[in-house]
């Protein structure tokens, strides 16, 4: 009697890859489109001081912005003079420097850009640079708008 083998199939069981680079392309194109780019809610009011010695930072990731001016109340009334960092204004000056260290060991290139509006408290100002100094976030800036 004869013994017959039996024939297995030489076929690969492999996944197909063909259409992944289009899917790939599919998803960044998707992700792309539906992400939406942040942007801060002020809770102060900032009118810029003008100045004729201006100049455009160009690298906007490595600037973080504080913004110091009249509190936004309802009914279109300001209140006194804070300080918003991101989204959130801060009430204790002394957290600015906590604040910012942060940031500065996150980004050692780190930019602080002061956007004040021109009728800020003085003080206000010279407390905010005070706590800059200590965090060590000595690269610092004033957004201004240009003189006409």
């Amino acid at each position: 009697m004869g013994h017959f083998k039996k024939k297995q199939a030489s076929t690969n069981q492999g996944v197909p890859t063909a259409a992944m680079p289009d899917v790939v392309f599919m998803l960044l194109i998707f992700f792309m489109v539906t992400t939406v780019l942040r942007e801060v809610e002020l809770q102060v009011q900032v009118n810029y001081a003008e100045a004729e010695n201006i100049e455009k930072i160009e690298q906007k990731r490595l600037v973080s912005y504080i913004y110091i001016g009249p509190e936004r109340l309802s009914g279109d009334r300001l209140g006194e003079t804070k300080v918003q960092i991101d989204d959130s204004l801060v009430d204790d000056m002394g957290s600015i420097r906590n604040i910012m260290y942060d940031k500065l060991m996150e980004e050692p290139r780190l930019i602080v850009s002061l956007r004040v509006d021109e009728d800020s408290e003085f003080g206000v100002i010279t407390d905010v640079q005070q706590e800059l100094r200590h965090a060590g976030t000595l690269r610092i800036n004033y957004s201004t708008r240009r003189e006409i």
